[in-house]
Parts: structure tokens; C-alpha cells; sequence
């Protein structure tokens, strides 16, 4: 379905019933990677509404000639969660996704109830990011000989286990979104702010409410080290390094990140318990 906000008509998609957790995906994806990931957690933990949106120029979300920052990106974010969600509700959100769930944190502090970040973007300009070597655990040559050349390219760059298992994933989770993606728009994004005008981390205080932030330790495109700062920010949150894991923490790691997870929900309906 489609929400409109400010002449943007937003694709999103909802899944359950309950308290709301809003979804947000990385830069030049859709919504399909963060459901690939979370559906899992939720499949027996109902009372949540889970809602997957594909942000502007990205998935079915068609971008503006207009739209072209992350100020932009955020407030349309913004102002989606207030004609879909009432009241307070919960946001995951991976790499650029975790960059705007911080913006979100930082403007409307008190409707957002918990936090997930996922390898979240810290520092737009990839030269000043604090990056490991690139490493591969996994290549199973056979398989990576039967795919597409640009889409094999593609699965290199983002996986450290290059395994069947990985590329179903990938196909399911991470494809669709490269489709159709609006590549004008993520250029102009890329090249007029990245990063919000505002330091989204700086926060009037901390966020004193559940969080989980997961960084892999081999993620050559965001790194883990700049990120380690926000364990300081969100002052109840599990901050974990996970071993064996690049930018596709969810799917390199998906037994340990769906245990984390849980354990965070764990940790929210204890906070909503006692509010």
C-alpha cells in the first residue's frame, strides 16, 4: 500500500497486529531486506505491528526531482510515522536505515520506545570512515561461476560467506531492491547530503530506552569502530561486534542476530511493562 506525504507516494507493506515497530531499510535496497531478517523474529512473538516501508527513490517509493538530502529523506520518514502510527512505537533500522532511525531519535525522541541498529552508517564520506581489510571466510567458486556477472559482483561486495545459503538470501532479501531502484536519486543524494545538516547523534540527553546496536567486525563498508561511540548515546543498549560478519551481519550471523533481537524485545516489553 501507499501512503502520500508531501507529493511522495511512500510503499509500504504491514505485517501483524500490535505495538508498532517501524522498519527501514539501507541505501539502494527495499523493504524486502528487513523483513528477510525480523520476520523471523517475530514468527513466535505475536502482538506487534510490523511495518516495512521503502524509503524515498528507493524500492516502489518514487523519488521527487526535488527530494535530494537526507533532511529531506528523514522528514518524510518523520511525518510517514505520524499519519500510520499512533502513539509511540519501536524502529530498526539497518545501515543508511539506522542513520535515519538516529535522525528519528534525535527529533522525536519521545514517541520511539526502543532502538534497533543494524551496521548503521555513522560518517558519510566513505574516506573517513575507520574500515577493516576486506576479508572472505567463504567462497564456494562452483556456485559464484553460475551467477550473473553484475549481480556476483555485487554478492562479493556485500558477503563474507559466499555459500548457497548466503545467495538465497540474497536473492530473496536484497536483489528486488537493486531493481528498482531510482539510481538519479541515490546520486543526487550522494552527492548534495548524504549526512543530515544536524548531527543526529547529538542528542539534549541520552536515550535512556532498550536498544541493540550490531556492528560486524569485518564490515568493510561502515566499519564497526566509528560506531562504538553511540554505546555512550544509548545508555540502555546492548552494543555487540559480531565476528565473521560484514555488512550482512543478518544473514552472515542470523542465528546470533535473532537471539539478540529477541533479547532486545525481551528487554522492551519489560520497559512498556513498567511505563
Amino acid at each position: 500500500m501507499f501512503c502520500e506525504v508531501d507529493g511522495v507516494s511512500v510503499y509500504y507493506e504491514v505485517c501483524g497486529e500490535g505495538f508498532p515497530v517501524l522498519m527501514l531499510h539501507g541505501y539502494g535496497i527495499d523493504h524486502n531486506v528487513m523483513a528477510g531478517c525480523m520476520e523471523p523474529v517475530f514468527k513466535c512473538r505475536p502482538g506487534y505491528r510490523r511495518i516495512y516501508i521503502d524509503m524515498p527513490g528507493m524500492g516502489k517509493s518514487k523519488a521527487p526531482e526535488w527530494l535530494g538530502n537526507s533532511d529531506q529523506v528523514l522528514d518524510i520518514v518523520i511525518k510517514f510515522s505520524e499519519k500510520v502510527i499512533k502513539g509511540s512505537f519501536l524502529v530498526a533500522g539497518e545501515s543508511y536505515g539506522g542513520y535515519i532511525a538516529r535522525g528519528m531519535v534525535n527529533r522525536i525522541p519521545g514517541r520511539i520506545d526502543g532502538v534497533l541498529l543494524i551496521c548503521p552508517v555513522m560518517v558519510g564520506d566513505r574516506s573517513k570512515r575507520q574500515l577493516p581489510p576486506r576479508t572472505v571466510f567463504v567462497r564456494d567458486e562452483k556456485l559464484l561461476a553460475s551467477i550473473d556477472p553484475e549481480d556476483r559482483k555485487f554478492f562479493e561486495r556485500m558477503l563474507l560467506l559466499q555459500d548457497r545459503r548466503r545467495w538465497e538470501r540474497f536473492q530473496q532479501d536484497i536483489l528486488p531492491g537493486r531493481l528498482n531502484e531510482d539510481r538519479a536519486f541515490l546520486e543526487r543524494l550522494k552527492k548534495q547530503g548524504y549526512e543530515c545538516s544536524f548531527d543526529v547523534d547529538r542528542l539534549p540527553q541520552p536515550f535512556d530506552k532498550p536498544s541493540l546496536i550490531l556492528a560486524g567486525r569485518q564490515d568493510a563498508s561502515v566499519g564497526y569502530k566509528d560506531a562504538m561511540k553511540l554505546a555512550g548515546i544509548y545508555t540502555r543498549s546492548t552494543f555487540a561486534v559480531l565476528d565473521r560478519a560484514g555488512h550482512g551481519l543478518e544473514v552472515e550471523q542470523e542465528g546470533l542476530f535473532n537471539c539478540l533481537a529477541a533479547e532486545w524485545l525481551d528487554r522492551v516489553e519489560e520497559y512498556l511493562r513498567n511505563q
